[in-house]
């Protein structure tokens, strides 16, 4: 599997995105620039990499001027083909807003930056620690589209206790229904607020970050 991962002005998370695909999982990484429109050198086997930062300075809302950014017109067709797509922290907020993702990330609930470890469960139970970096994270959709993502089993992760235990004192940015991660009816978009690109090093002392990436068939 092959690794795209798009620059816009003010991503901070790429390079550790890079280092963490080639250096941890020996990935092959394309950087790809925003402006530019040709993803013919990837194959549906492969996956279009959205990292984190602060895209366009966060102006208008996070993610809304990115998604109009020529590079993300063909991130949607490779995806609407059945591509890979995953999106952490600010690249989560593009997916929502460019439709590949349904929801919305608001300000967090406490009104400040967030950045610590915190702990998340999917759906089988597996716990993982993972860094999380945001001032917007906060996940919020209508009731009908979170029992449509429950039901699906679309849900990737939730924000738990080191114990597993799913409460609000565990939630960092006051998400509904403690929700860290979602994917499409599809299975092929991916978006996360925690930053697995964080957690994959033994030279950090934590590689759950890994765990992350193979549990999302990325690999």
């Amino acid at each position: 599997m092959k690794f795209g991962i798009v620059v816009f002005p003010g991503s901070n998370c790429d390079r550790d995105m890079k280092d963490a695909l080639e250096q941890d999982l020996n990935k092959e990484v394309v950087m790809l620039w925003h402006k530019d429109k040709d993803l013919s050198m990837f194959s549906t086997d492969d996956c279009i990499v959205l990292p984190g930062g602060f895209s366009f300075g966060d102006y208008l809302r996070c993610g809304a001027i990115a998604q109009l950014s020529p590079m993300m017109q063909c991130v949607v067709t490779f995806a609407n083909y059945g591509g890979k797509v995953l999106g952490v922290c600010n690249g989560f907020q593009i997916l929502c807003e460019s439709g590949l993702l349904p929801g919305a990330l608001l300000p967090n609930g406490s009104q400040q930056f967030v950045c610590k470890n915190i702990h998340l469960k999917n759906k089988s139970g597996k716990i993982y620690k993972i860094p999380v970096a945001h001032g917007d994270g906060r996940y919020f959709a209508d009731e009908k589209t979170l029992d449509d993502l429950e039901k699906n089993d679309e849900v990737l992760y939730y924000y738990c206790d080191e114990n597993g235990e799913i409460n609000k004192n565990a939630n960092p940015n006051h998400a509904v229904r403690n929700i860290a991660g979602i994917r499409n009816k599809q299975g092929n978009v991916f978006g996360m607020m925690p930053h697995p690109e964080r957690a994959s090093s033994l030279a950090l002392g934590n590689t759950d970050g890994v765990k992350i990436f193979n549990d999302l068939g990325l690999n």
